[in-house]
């Protein structure tokens, strides 16, 4: 017999769900109720763990039971009061029961009585005295519960003997039983609808899994409530019985045991092995083809070229093929020549260079591909700042080196091992013993069957292991990258279309031209000379339409990525992936190395978290993207496809007439690089997005930089991009809205439009999408051809994924289950300045940036601009003779605005200075063209600036002390010579990189190159500048990651751009719950008693100012703000 306790009761109950058996029976004393092993038995099966509903009552520590009133009859007839009479039960101190004589027999079955309960609950027993516990059940046979050893009549019709007997148990067991044939006939249509469904389409089944899983998330949360209610009442009974929660736990660790045995089942009957999520046949096959992505991918580009290139042969005409493609093709044979003439002098010996052993380390087609493709790259991403199609020499022949080490590390093991394979018969193989050639081949032959098993993990911890080659060091990968441009530069040539060539000979001229160009600084008279690749402007004309034919290595992920597990052990299969971008920087690469693996798994399981994250692309949203592209761009914030009119030069000898079409040709010429690097960056993230639409699903391995953020490691088409790549992306998981999802989709839609929708209240909000349904409709079912409403938002593609959305919902026959895939944005409001006010306690601070609840949210640049105004209002009135920045003051006070001071608003929590202030204000006022004269527009931007910053000192006086005691800290430390180095709330390391740079002077084929590397000497100032900042930065990264774990835990799907927590529309409410509590949970630490802490101890016998003073704001308010995060 088992014995439980109130809590465990209390538990079948929510496990059965809305069944209620009992009604109104109460037990004066005991805390137990006795059951036999054999009703635990059937309960179990049942999965009805909800037989009795229980709680205790808080004057009297009572145990009440309810039942239900159809079975009323059978446990006892009530009273008026609805408690069973004590006349009727003699109560047993241990258990609940009653206590019978031997004495007197009692034949219920003749006075009409259906069971032994009923009849010893009747009148009648009570008339009798003394009912007998040997009750007559029938007239030819007994039923003596107490010679059979039972307790009580409770146990005695609960047991196998009251069963044979028809007690009253018969009707419990009918309901039961019915209840177990339903749940069977549900399990059985599951079981056949995903086994048909995983014969169709192996991935079909993750919406099995997905149950699967909530269905064990349920069960790990009523497990952990049993237990937590256990140890609440755990402690007065085992001072009863001290086997009592030894039994408890063992009835846990069953029901445990027994779900997940039901859940194997399932997998086991329905024929599919889940994994990630998917089918494991899917899976394979997805991880296979992420595989070759990573490893083969210049090897497959080079097989193209060379199968196009015989094809041209055999059927002596050029294939159909972009112009770009057409270019490539024709470079890379002469290319790929003069690379094995190179590497064929190198290994005879006829010529010695330093890199001679590096350059020879690839096939030279491969070489010739990745040459290629990383020059036109940096040529296509702009690499030298204001000049299209031309980039620095020392950046080309950097990333071409690193490329080209990439790929030798990535596959010199097994090839090797193939090589010693290949010379194993060789009779002059005479190095190695033969017990090292088999060993070697034991090792070669596991390598390749780790490989087909996808055991990837394994393949880099042999491969790291045995692979006994030095890294090359910036002077052999630049002397390797140099000579290869050097090659490109020599071998590359370019033909005009024919409509193009004058008549007579063909004008064929190099592609490439290798030039210096001198940068001077305002401050000094001298030039610095550096040398640039610059690509003919035919090339340039064709090169943003390039990108579709370009080789991308770092693509979204097929597969969930690798889990991390130490610095460079994460994240993408096969190609190099490192837990931070250190930049080269070698104390914060070693700092993250270092500290143990367990005080950095939070940041490991945060960074697997936002990984994990399914995404798929929104193809509706894409359609109308590659629409308004073909037509030229212009729309929805896309930039033109055609270069502004450059002006003409004017027919005049007057030289000012001459200086202004010079400065107008400047600035178109200005105008037409930046479209170029524009159109190059658009046709990049398109490129993405159409390789990856047709997928299911695809991931984002994400790291981090320096100070804790967290970001993708795929660089064009992710969710921290602009509008464009936001719109194209959405969840690959549906989930229905809901009610409260079709809200926070409306609020979604309106913070989109913006406009000043975004700052009223969420009613309003409402009110804004209500009112404009008919626009929201025409823009989702017409985009291009309707009123085009959806334009005029402020991020107008996330508006129409948005609008299309809401629309399809709304017209469904059931808009709250409408599957949507929209990530819905919860922004912080000036997060940096949140953090501050938290870290200071500022009451004003954080009214000021909704950390207190309000009926619409503050917005504080409007609070800003208002302090501005009231202070320029107050100055306008002063006299101009006494005080001189009256006349700014006058020209100034009513132009202020929230715009004009935003950008200095946003930039005070990096430490914004008033030189950047000042700059910020004056190209706002340019902007206006309300002042014309620059000498007065100078004027009254530092007046402006100086305003400004007063404004913001004012209202955040707990932040601006914070940051000037950080900075303070940090001057200490940078002056004694010393990195600032702090440990985040996450235990991650972070080590300032700001050192003085010295000069390496490598010289190359091509030109002397200056390599710059890091000196002992640290940078005083940025140092001190930058610390409040990058500080802020660990803290909200910090809380991200706490954020992002906690939404896994209770089963959100989750995406986060630093200060904008993204999830499901209908999981918004939970997300909002989760993110505020984390928040109170950072600031709840002593941050900044710590952070003190740390610098004694690191620096002893350095002095440090006191902690400022902080004020008493409640953090707990921030738990009831509903603009904290909207």
């Amino acid at each position: 017999m088992f014995s439980t306790t109130t809590a465990t009761v209390d538990s079948f109950n929510r496990r059965l769900g809305s069944l209620t058996l009992f009604k109104n029976y109460r037990f004066s004393k005991p805390t137990r109720l006795g059951i036999s092993s054999n009703m635990w038995r059937n309960v179990s099966k049942q999965a009805c763990k909800g037989l009795f509903r229980s709680r205790i009552s808080p004057p009297s520590q009572n145990l009440i039971f309810t039942v239900n009133t159809d079975i009323l009859c059978h446990l006892g007839k009530q009273n008026r009061t609805g408690h069973v009479q004590k006349s009727r039960f003699q109560l047993v101190e241990n258990f609940g029961g009653c206590c019978c004589s031997n004495n007197s027999p009692f034949l219920f079955d003749a006075k009409g009585y259906s069971s032994v309960a009923e009849a010893v609950s009747s009148r009648d027993a009570e008339e009798d005295g003394n009912f007998d516990g040997g009750c007559r059940v029938s007239k030819n046979s007994s039923f003596r519960f107490d010679a059979k050893g039972y307790s009580s009549v409770a146990e005695a019709v609960s047991s196998t003997d009251a069963e044979e007997e028809l007690a009253p148990v018969d009707k419990i067991q009918e309901l039961l039983d019915e209840m177990k044939r339903e749940e069977m006939r549900k399990v059985a249509e599951f079981r056949l609808k995903n086994k048909t469904k995983a014969e169709e389409d192996p991935a079909s089944v993750d919406e099995s899994q997905k149950l699967l899983d909530e269905m064990k998330r349920e069960e790990k949360k009523r497990v952990a409530d049993i237990r937590c209610k256990n140890k609440a009442v755990s402690s007065n009974d085992a001072e009863e019985d001290p086997t009592l929660g030894q039994e408890v736990q063992e009835l846990l660790v069953g029901m445990e045991k027994e779900e997940k045995r039901q859940i194997a089942e399932c997998k086991l009957k329905n024929g599919v092995n889940l994994r990630n999520g998917m089918a494991e046949g899917k899976y394979k096959e997805l991880r296979k083809r992420q595989v070759k992505t990573e490893t083969e991918v210049w090897e497959e580009a080079a097989k193209e070229y060379k199968e196009l290139l015989m094809d041209m042969c055999e059927q002596k005409l050029a294939p159909n093929l972009p112009y770009m493609k057409s270019l490539f093709l024709g470079w890379f044979e002469p290319l790929k020549d003069a690379i094995e003439k190179e590497q064929e002098v190198y290994r005879t010996g006829n010529k010695r260079t330093v890199y001679a052993p590096y350059f020879v380390q690839l096939p030279s087609e491969k070489m010739a591909v990745i040459t290629m493709h990383k020059m036109m790259g940096l040529l296509m991403t702009g690499t030298e700042k204001g000049s299209a199609g031309s980039c620095r020499v020392v950046q080309s022949v950097c990333s071409i080196g690193d490329a080209i080490e990439q790929e030798v590390r990535i596959h010199k093991f097994l090839e090797k091992r193939n090589k010693k394979k290949r010379g194993k018969g060789k009779k002059n193989q005479t190095v190695e013993s033969t017990a090292d050639i088999n060993e070697e081949e034991k090792l070669r032959k596991k390598v390749i069957d780790l490989m087909k098993k996808q055991k990837l993990a394994a393949v880099r911890g042999i491969v790291k292991g045995h692979d006994d080659t030095k890294p090359w060091g910036s002077v052999m990968k630049t002397k390797v990258g140099s000579r290869l441009v050097e090659l490109l530069v020599q071998t590359a040539y370019i033909q005009p279309p024919s409509d193009e060539s004058q008549d007579g000979v063909p004008d064929i001229r190099p592609a490439f031209v290798h030039s210096f160009r001198t940068v001077t600084h305002d401050a000094k008279k001298t030039g610095k000379k550096y040398g640039v690749i610059e690509c003919d402007p035919l090339i340039l004309k064709g090169l943003e339409r390039t990108a579709k034919n370009m080789v991308i290595p770092y693509m979204p992920m097929l597969v969930p990525p690798t889990n991390w597990t130490g610095y460079d052990k994460g994240g993408y299969l096969f190609l190099p992936s490192y837990v931070m971008r250190t930049h080269g920087v070698k104390q914060q690469r070693e700092a993250v190395k270092n500290v143990p693996r367990k005080q950095l798994e939070p940041v490991y399981e945060a960074l697997d978290t936002l990984g994990h994250t399914k995404w798929r692309i929104n193809k509706e949203v894409l359609s109308v993207v590659d629409r308004i592209w073909a037509t030229g761009g212009t729309l929805a914030g896309l930039v033109s496809r055609f270069d502004a009119d450059l002006p003409k030069e004017p027919v005049t000898d007057d030289e000012v007439e001459k200086t202004k079409w010079k400065w107008k040709l400047k600035s178109a010429k200005k105008e037409n690089r930046e479209r170029y690097s524009q159109r190059c960056d658009i046709e990049l993230k398109l490129a993405v997005a159409r390789k990856m639409k047709d997928e299911e699903s695809f991931y984002y391995p994400h790291n981090l930089d320096f100070r804790g953020r967290a970001y993708p490691m795929h660089p064009h088409l992710n969710h921290l991009g602009s509008d464009v790549c936001r719109g194209i992306l959405e969840f690959a998981d549906g989930r229905p809205l809901g009610k409260s999802g079709l809200y926070w989709l409306k609020i979604h839609l309106a913070n989109l439009y913006a406009g000043g929708v975004d700052k009223l209240s969420s009613e309003g909000r409402i009110a804004f999408v209500e009112n404009h349904l008919d626009d929201i409709f025409d823009s989702a079912e017409k985009p291009m051809e309707g009123r085009q409403w959806w334009l005029n938002a402020e991020d107008p593609f996330q508006c129409l994924a948005a609008c299309i959305t809401l629309t399809e919902a709304l017209r469904s026959s059931a808009p709250e289950e409408f599957m949507s895939h929209i990530p819905v944005h919860q922004d912080g409001s000036c997060n940096g300045l949140q953090h501050y006010a938290a870290l200071g306690r500022d009451k004003l601070g954080a009214a000021a940036v909704n950390l207190v609840a309000g009926e619409k949210p503050a917005d504080v640049y409007s609070g800003i601009a208002a302090r501005v105004f009231e202070i320029m209002r107050r100055d306008a009135q002063k006299d101009p003779t006494v005080f001189s920045d009256a006349r700014h003051a006058r020209a100034l006070v009513n132009q202020v605005d929230r715009k004009l001071v935003k950008q200095t608003v946003m930039t005070s929590v990096y430490g914004v200075t008033y030189i950047g202030a000042r700059e910020q204000i004056k190209r706002r006022l340019k902007e206006r063209n309300t002042i014309l004269d620059d000498s007065e527009l100078f004027g009254a931007s530092c007046y402006a600036a100086k305003v400004t910053l007063t404004a913001l000192e004012e209202m955040f006086q707990g932040a601006r002390s914070i940051m000037n005691w950080l900075g303070d800290c940090a001057k200490v430390i940078a002056s004694e010579n010393q990195p600032v180095r702090w440990t985040t709330p996450l235990g991650l390391p972070v080590v300032q990189p700001y050192r003085k740079l010295g000069r390496h002077i490598v010289k190359t084929s091509l030109q002397m190159l200056t390599l710059q590397r890091e000196t002992d000497k640290v940078m005083v100032k940025r140092q001190r500048t930058a610390f409040p900042p990058n500080f802020v930065h660990s803290l909200d990264g910090s809380h991200m990651m706490m954020t992002a774990v906690a939404c896994k835990n209770a089963g959100l799907s989750f995406a986060g751009v630093h200060d904008s927590y993204w999830t499901h529309a209908c999981d918004v409410d939970n997300m909002n719950k989760i993110l505020r509590e984390k928040f109170v949970e950072l600031y709840e630490t002593p941050i900044l008693e710590n952070l003190l802490e740390s610098f004694q101890e690191s620096f002893p016998s350095l002095q440090f100012p006191p902690l400022p003073e902080r004020g008493d704001f409640d953090l707990r308010e921030v738990l009831e703000s509903p603009y904290f995060f909207n």
